[in-house]
């Protein structure tokens, strides 16, 4: 059916009670199907699925991607299918919307993973049983759906906050089934939002074959390059090498073939001053998943990251290596990237990250205001009095929540002690701030689809360092459950806006959200030790694992990195790196001041100057070339209807989630084989 919402007059005018009485009558559809065993085993394994492929993204680039429409794709080809061969009944839009609901909630289970818990190791010294690390996951995310849902009766059902990626999932989802394979006209007037509109929808069935030939071949090279792969086949399946030879694989190091013919022919050798630029990991590389993950980016962001990287790599390393080597524990000859980061290059680009996240946090004041004024006023009209719950027998019960936090905070608060020697008393004190946090991440999620997670856990983390300087778990750990509440919560709201578009039952989708939050625990916390913190040859796990050239876990180093500043403050740290903070400050204010004049036009930014000044630089090359190879693509096919126009533009995410899947589920593939063979 059509989308019935609200006019802006009666958003602004009907008391919620007219609000819910009218999604009752107009939107609710009571009788279709919707948390069905088929729904929840769908969104279970996808889930499962697309959390592995986050963590693998995460660790490699220090962010996390939503799953919500590629899982709306997926699920509605392979039921379209299966009701084409007369195996099962076609998904319902509403069943469709429940898995959705459970694959994403898996997918935001990964964020703790690659940030607060992996910086906690890394700052102790100590690997968490798995067992722990999966059960304060857990639990903090349990919290995180208790307080969504009762902000869900304020800032959807009565603010009406169009929470434009939720948006967007509903009108894909209604576009799908109300027009099938063919897909609806969705141009300039369409509600789509995200720079999703003016362009031709493009039929579901086409979008998955798309992301599936894009996985496909992201997969083949990803196994091509593989040498834990091709060990198994050239050793183990085909007898070609011993156990000890290496394997034939192509080298995912594209200059490394060019170096191959420089060292035959005598060919020139880039350096600057003096220092080779393999050192500081200028190399171009061939990795597909962080060409797709460039694709979603754009090319503003991933130019900013590249340009990042430069600055670090391309600039400051040689010119610290060549004018101050004594600053370093190794001959200047002898450091690399890794070692130039973790003794120099790593505090100008935290600066930078905090300082520009803090800046564009605090410079709309209105985010703040607007949600303890949205969520405090009474119910009604302004100042009207409170009025029946229409609802009461589709939603939460708010007595869940209230009943729920209390319990789970404290099992939270005796873990992060128990676990990880965090001051309890100090866990509890936090509680409350997360749920003034939340607040202020799900009127972002609301207004703009941007979730505010780093700078609001950097107040938890100073916070909380002030009271407790010397004990870094206290502040990490706090920092991790704010921050993590906030974040769930705020995306889980995102995830409940195209439930209450389409007539979903809302209860439903919080036990949904449960069963994604178990999902996605048992499918990333052992891949999580997989990739990361594989055994040794005596069978012991070492947090110097947790960062490598393949995965540099940016954003646990920013986590440590705050933490250590924390701990010893500004006398540790050399005189030059002092400098370099000063000025990567003033910077960073300056850019996040000339973006929000100029309404995102300026093209810099301190958070994605500082990311890509941790990442290793073929990373960022990769991003960036993926990010223009789709801008190109896409100014050479505007033409809406056209096959170029449909594939570049109306298949951008399919074929970018292709590439990341098949690549990531690959590579972890990879590491399962180099661990057991």
């Amino acid at each position: 059916m059509a989308l019935h919402e609200l006019t802006e007059e009666q958003t602004r005018t009907w008391t919620r009670a007219q609000k819910d009485q009218w999604w009752l009558d107009n939107v609710f559809r009571g009788d279709l199907p919707q948390l069905t065993v088929r729904s929840a085993l769908t969104g279970f394994l996808l889930g499962g699925v697309l959390s592995a492929t986050n963590l693998y993204i995460g660790a490699k680039t220090g962010t996390t991607l939503g799953v919500g429409l590629t899982s709306v794709i997926l699920a509605f080809a392979f039921f379209k299918l299966l009701a084409r061969a007369g195996m099962a009944r076609d998904f319902t839009i509403l069943e469709n919307n429940a898995m959705q609901s459970i694959a994403t909630a898996a997918g935001y289970m990964t964020s703790p993973l690659i940030s607060s818990l992996a910086a906690l190791m890394l700052k102790t010294g100590v690997v968490v049983p798995w067992w722990q690390l999966l059960l304060w996951n857990c639990v903090i995310c349990v919290i995180g759906v208790l307080v969504a849902f009762p902000m869900k009766r304020r800032f959807i059902n009565e603010e009406q906050l169009p929470f434009p990626e939720g948006r967007a999932c509903g009108v894909v989802l209604d576009t799908l089934y109300e027009n099938g394979e063919a897909g609806g006209e969705t141009g300039p007037d369409s509600p789509v939002e995200g720079g999703k509109s003016a362009e031709i929808a493009v039929g579901g069935m086409f979008k998955a074959r798309v992301l599936g030939v894009a996985a496909a071949l992201a997969a083949i090279w990803q196994f091509l390059v593989s040498e834990g792969w091709m060990r198994l086949v050239q050793g183990k399946l085909l007898r070609l090498i011993g156990e000890k030879d290496a394997p034939w694989h192509i080298s995912e190091t594209l200059s490394d073939y060019y170096y191959l013919l420089a060292a035959k022919y005598d060919w020139w050798l880039p350096r600057i001053l003096g220092t080779d630029v393999r050192k500081m990991g200028l190399e171009i590389g061939g990795d597909l998943a962080m060409v797709g993950v460039g694709g979603l980016m754009g090319v503003r962001t991933s130019a900013g990251m590249l340009a990042g990287a430069l600055i670090n790599f391309g600039l400051l390393g040689p010119v610290m290596l060549h004018c101050q080597p004594g600053l370093f524990s190794q001959p200047a000859a002898m450091v690399n990237r890794g070692q130039f980061v973790n003794q120099w290059g790593l505090w100008w680009p935290i600066t930078a990250m905090v300082v520009g996240s803090m800046v564009s946090l605090f410079s709309k004041p209105r985010m703040f205001v607007g949600a303890f004024r949205a969520f405090f006023r009474p119910k009604g009209t302004a100042g009207g009095a409170r009025e029946v719950d229409v609802l009461r027998h589709i939603e939460l019960p708010l007595w869940v929540s209230w009943v729920g936090i209390p319990i789970f905070g404290a099992c939270g608060a005796w873990m992060a002690h128990a676990f990880f020697g965090a001051k309890w008393e100090l866990v509890l004190v936090s509680i409350p701030l997360a749920f003034g946090l939340t607040l202020i991440a799900a009127n972002a999620m609301g207004l703009t689809s941007w979730t505010p997670v780093g700078a609001l856990s950097k107040i938890t983390q100073f916070s909380m360092g002030v009271l407790d300087r010397t004990n870094a778990a206290t502040n990490l750990s706090t920092a991790g459950m704010t921050g993590e509440i906030a974040g769930n919560a705020a995306n889980l709201l995102s995830d409940i806006k195209p439930g209450y578009m389409l007539g979903a039952k809302p209860r439903q989708q919080a036990v949904g959200h449960v069963i994604g939050i178990l999902s996605g625990a048992i499918a990333s916390t052992p891949i999580f030790y997989l990739l990361f913190l594989p055994p040794g040859p005596d069978g012991r796990r070492d947090v110097n694992t947790l960062i490598s050239d393949q995965f540099p876990m940016p954003g646990a180093v920013q986590w440590k990195g705050v933490a250590d500043f924390i701990e010893k403050g500004f006398g540790s740290l050399p005189p030059s790196v002092l400098v370099a903070m000063g000025v990567a400050g003033a910077l960073a204010f300056v850019f996040e001041i000339l973006r929000i004049r100029t309404r995102g036009r300026f093209p810099l930014s301190g958070v994605t100057l500082g990311l890509g000044a941790v990442l290793p630089p073929s990373a960022c090359l990769c991003m960036f070339a993926g990010a223009l190879f789709f801008f190109m693509m896409g100014r050479h096919n505007p033409v809406p209807g056209t096959r170029g126009n449909q594939l570049w533009r109306g298949c951008l995410e399919p074929i970018c989630a292709g590439l990341i899947t098949g690549a990531a589920l690959t590579g972890i593939g990879d590491a399962i084989c180099r661990v057991a063979l």
